[in-house]
C-alpha cells in the first residue's frame, strides 16, 4: 500500500482511499510526529434527528411550516415553532443544514420563506445515529409482534 493512503473494499476490490490531512508536530528539535485528526460525525439528539429526517423527506419544499407538519404527521408530536427554529439555527451553526430565503409573497405579508437543506455533514450524522440505533435494537425483538 502507498504511504498516506488506506484501502477500502468495494465488491471484493481493494480501492485506495486518501487519508485526512496530516499535521507535522515537532516537539523539541529532534522529535517529529505526524498527527492525523479524524473527524467524527456530529452527535445528534432525538429531536435533531427527527428534524433532519423531516427535511430529507420534504426535499426542496422544506421550510418551517412544512417541517412541523411532516414531524406531526409521522411522530404525532407538534413541536412549538420556537423549538423548531432554535433547533434549525443550532444545526446551521454546526454545519448540518443550510438555509436560503425564497421570494417574498403577498400571502406572507411580503416575507420570504426560509428553505432548509441538509448538508453532507448532516446526512453523515443522521446515518451514523440511525446505524447506532439499529445496532442497539438488533436482536431485542422490540419492533415485532406484541411489543410493537
Amino acid at each position: 500500500m502507498v504511504p498516506g493512503r488506506r484501502s477500502a473494499k468495494l465488491g471484493g476490490k481493494s480501492l485506495p482511499v486518501p487519508l485526512p490531512p496530516a499535521r507535522l508536530l515537532t516537539i523539541g528539535h529532534d522529535n517529529a510526529y505526524t498527527v492525523v485528526i479524524m473527524a467524527r460525525p456530529a452527535s445528534l439528539g432525538e429531536f435533531e434527528q427527527i428534524v433532519l429526517l423531516a427535511i430529507l423527506r420534504l426535499g426542496e419544499n422544506a421550510y418551517g411550516v412544512t417541517i412541523r407538519a411532516e414531524i406531526a404527521a409521522h411522530t404525532k408530536r407538534k413541536p412549538a415553532p420556537g423549538a423548531l427554529y432554535t433547533t434549525l439555527d443550532r444545526m446551521e451553526e454546526k454545519g448540518l443544514v443550510v438555509s436560503r430565503l425564497g421570494d417574498p409573497t403577498p400571502q406572507r405579508g411580503g416575507r420570504a420563506k426560509r428553505y432548509i437543506t441538509v448538508t453532507k455533514k448532516g446526512r453523515v450524522a443522521v446515518i451514523s445515529a440511525q446505524r447506532s440505533y439499529r445496532s442497539l435494537l438488533q436482536g431485542l425483538g422490540l419492533l415485532e409482534g406484541a411489543n410493537a
